[in-house]
């Protein structure tokens, strides 16, 4: 039984140590131009250890920012620290939106936008993850990296995830949307996925309207015996929502 977060999780304690959270630059050969990404490095970020890293992907209306401006992530990251309750981890907040104009303007919906999120696979496999591990003191196996996203970022959380599993053994949804691939497709052989997630971790909101997708792919999942969580929680489609997925999920990852 997962239970809601406890009052205050979400809020700035003074007197504990604190991660640094920033904005850098990344070359993208699939895109052909630098990009955007945020980077939490944790409390104590040191040269001489080795991290994990969680790739934290954004909804259709965000970029690189929308959790740092929405959900002060690293607040929550830095809290659960102070407790015991995380392993040592970066977090990076990539741009999910893979194209020359990369921002979250105009029609949302247009093709070539839509596109861009699917082209975000190769800029993340190709292009955000090498750049990473060249520029942080990270481990580089596949149960070493976590993929979680809200909405469409849920959607290419399980796309892209699912479809590389000899780079991400935890793989979270949060209220994913309706990009995310039909179940028989990202899970065609059910028991050589299962054997090799360590999490597969699947939430929404009781009154989200994309409840079904997430259903969905509980059902199938349940159906065909792949472990994994299903968190149906109070609430829509939204960040209340969310920061406590974030803080649900990124307590389970990395535990070995």
């Amino acid at each position: 039984m997962i239970n809601t977060a406890p009052e205050g999780y979400d809020q700035y304690r003074e007197n504990i140590l604190h991660g640094k959270i920033e904005m850098v630059e990344y070359f993208s050969a699939t895109v052909g131009n630098s990009r955007k990404t945020m980077v939490y490095t944790p409390p104590g970020y040191s040269v001489e250890y080795t991290y994990n890293v969680l790739y934290l992907l954004h909804g259709i209306g965000g970029d690189e920012a929308e959790w740092h401006k929405n959900a002060n992530p690293q607040v929550i990251l830095d809290n659960l620290y102070d407790d015991n309750k995380l392993e040592p981890m970066i977090v990076v907040f990539p741009n999910g939106r893979a194209m020359p104009n990369d921002r979250a303007e105009g029609d949302l919906f247009d093709p070539e936008k839509i596109k861009a999120f699917e082209t975000f696979e190769s800029d993340l496999i190709h292009d955000l993850i090498p750049f990473i591990e060249s520029n942080y003191r990270v481990r580089t196996k596949r149960e070493n990296r976590a993929i979680a996203g809200l909405s469409m970022g849920g959607g290419q959380s399980l796309n892209i995830g699912l479809n590389h599993l000899n780079h991400f053994a935890w793989i979270g949804a949060f209220s994913a949307a309706p990009n995310t691939k039909a179940p028989e497709v990202l899970l065609p052989n059910p028991s050589e996925a299962s054997s090799l997630l360590r999490l597969l971790w699947l939430s929404c909101g009781d009154e989200d309207n994309l409840k079904q997708i997430s259903e969905q792919m509980h059902a199938y999942l349940a159906q065909h015996e792949v472990p994994h969580i299903w968190y149906e929680e109070s609430g829509g489609h939204d960040w209340p929502v969310w920061k406590n997925d974030l803080y649900q999920y990124s307590k389970l990852i990395f535990q070995y």
